[in-house]
């Protein structure tokens, strides 16, 4: 099957200042691809470089060296232009970390729609989206049209979730977007990770909970001082740290 994304010797470098201009490496040297479809679920002890690769490969980092070619737009994510990038992000990749950045005086239902609405779709219908994923996630309706920055952390996640889901992206990147779930709610984001994201969505998601990654994931990637150990079917996954 045809890849989607192909990485190839990428790393970043931090350089701290505030410690004498000491250089600390965030990732080094990872290569690897995805496949149409694939779910890829990435583990590592903290500080093993995660969340780094994200947020290179979603240019909230500018990589220090190697490449990330994303294959149905033959763009370079690594070195392409800031303009790109943002055509990208508004047209094929998602992103969500485990926080989410709210909107002040925006009630849920819009957070939700909003990456539907800029696409295009009717305001109403991608409301009716919204709230399929809300349900989906556990939200109690009335909370739908209430404001985020007064919900707890969980239900923050939630909304984060399902705004991620919504537009259906090309390639989405998903960085412990189950971390502050109870169990029950959790099973639910699983069931809709697994459903919501079709045959056409390769997603790319960092995990600390192992029954998450044994249960969503096609194939894992472990992590360990922001160097790539070995990517194994998730049947092979066993004995690696997740936490």
């Amino acid at each position: 099957m045809t890849a989607v994304l192909t990485v190839e010797g990428l790393s970043k470098t931090f350089d701290m200042h505030a410690l004498g201009d000491k250089r600390v490496v965030g990732l080094d040297d990872v290569s690897f691809a995805v496949r149409r479809g694939e779910f890829l679920a990435v583990v590592g002890e903290s500080g093993s470089g995660k969340s780094s690769l994200l947020k290179c490969l979603y240019r909230t980092y500018d990589p220090t060296d190697g490449s990330a070619r994303y294959h149905p737009e033959d763009v370079d994510l690594a070195t392409c232009d800031d303009r790109t990038v943002m055509a990208l992000r508004d047209s094929a990749v998602g992103y969500t970390s485990q926080f989410l950045d709210e909107i002040p005086r925006v009630p849920a239902v819009d957070v939700v729609s909003r990456p539907l609405r800029e696409r295009g779709t009717d305001p109403e219908a991608a409301r009716e989206r919204a709230r399929e994923l809300l349900d989906a996630l556990g939200l109690p309706e009335e909370l739908w049209d209430a404001y985020p920055a007064t919900f707890s952390g969980g239900e923050r996640q939630r909304v984060n979730l399902a705004q991620a889901l919504a537009p259906e992206p090309d390639l989405l990147l998903l960085d412990e977007p189950t971390s502050a779930l109870d169990p029950e709610t959790r099973a639910a984001a699983v069931d809709l990770l697994s459903t919501a994201t079709g045959e056409q969505t390769t997603v790319i998601g960092v995990f600390h909970d192992r029954e998450v990654v044994e249960s969503v994931a096609d194939r894992v990637a472990v992590l360990d001082g922001g160097r790539l150990q070995r990517v194994v079917p998730v049947a092979e996954f066993s004995g690696e740290v997740v936490a």
